[in-house]
């Protein structure tokens, strides 16, 4: 199966931290999100991976060189990352989506059981991953379902209504990722298509009928946009180290642990 990360952005809201940083090589207990990432889709058996890059994106190169030069993970750099939002960088690997895969956004941290959760109780061709908790803020992405059908995702939904949120993790199969390409390709020829995020395309998709939901409460997880959330991320490597200590993940962390067999996938 493959992964695309879309790690395009600068993450100005992590300043100073990302002042001449990708936000995704802000370093959480001596590896970057995107390293933690890594090990965690290969741990899972993920041995193709797309990363989408944009500021920066020499140095997402060369950490990807050094940690893993024999693996099967590449980048794809996106020229608009300046001007755009997420929507534009998802469409600028449009021509990778041609089989199963995973979109996950640059700033998310999941311990491996919720990847494997995603991979192995997906009940839909597009499904994506969420969780709930007590309340939720505007800057959550939220979420209103119905059994294990998405009715609708954004953050400015009624929150009378609103019963969990996006932690940016999705899977598409089947027919997931030929439907999610006609509609990304047709969103990104709208008015506007620059300010937009890809989970509009999924809120359409929901609206019929055709996404459905994982939900992971419980499982570590978080998204990193402010320097508070730090505190959350370190947690969530403490759980992502646990859980891959089997593979020789621990306190020192091993050079590059993408393998292509022997992961948890389909476990």
């Amino acid at each position: 199966m493959k992964a695309i990360i879309l790690s395009a952005g600068q993450g100005k809201r992590l300043f100073p931290l990302t002042e001449d940083l990708p936000k995704c090589l802000v370093k959480i207990d001596g590896l970057s999100i995107l390293e933690w990432q890594l090990e965690v889709l290969c741990g899972c058996g993920i041995d193709d991976v797309v990363v989408v890059t944009g500021f920066q994106h020499e140095k997402i190169e060369s950490v990807i060189e050094k940690r893993y030069p024999q693996q099967g993970i590449r980048t794809l750099y996106n020229p608009d990352y300046r001007h755009s939002d997420n929507m534009i960088s998802c469409w600028k690997s449009i021509h990778e989506m041609d089989r199963d895969f995973i979109l996950l956004n640059g700033d998310t941290l999941f311990e491996p059981q919720v990847l494997k959760r995603l991979i192995n109780g997906a009940p839909g061709d597009i499904t994506i991953t969420i969780s709930k908790k007590a309340r939720y803020d505007a800057d959550d992405m939220k979420v209103i379902i119905r059994q294990s059908s998405l009715e609708r995702v954004g953050k400015e939904l009624p929150l009378d209504k609103v019963n969990g949120e996006s932690i940016g993790l999705s899977l598409y199969r089947g027919d997931g990722p030929r439907i999610f390409r006609q509609a990304l390709d047709k969103a990104v020829r709208q008015s506007g298509a620059e300010r937009r995020w890809y989970l509009s395309v999924i809120d359409e998709l929901a609206r019929q009928g055709l996404v459905k939901v994982v939900d992971v409460t419980g499982l570590s997880w978080c998204e990193i946009d402010f320097p508070r959330d730090l505190k959350a991320a370190k947690e969530v490597v403490t759980v992502i180290r646990k859980r891959l200590g089997h593979m020789g993940l621990d306190g020192s962390v091993q050079q590059g642990r993408c393998v292509k067999a022997g992961g948890m996938a389909g476990k």
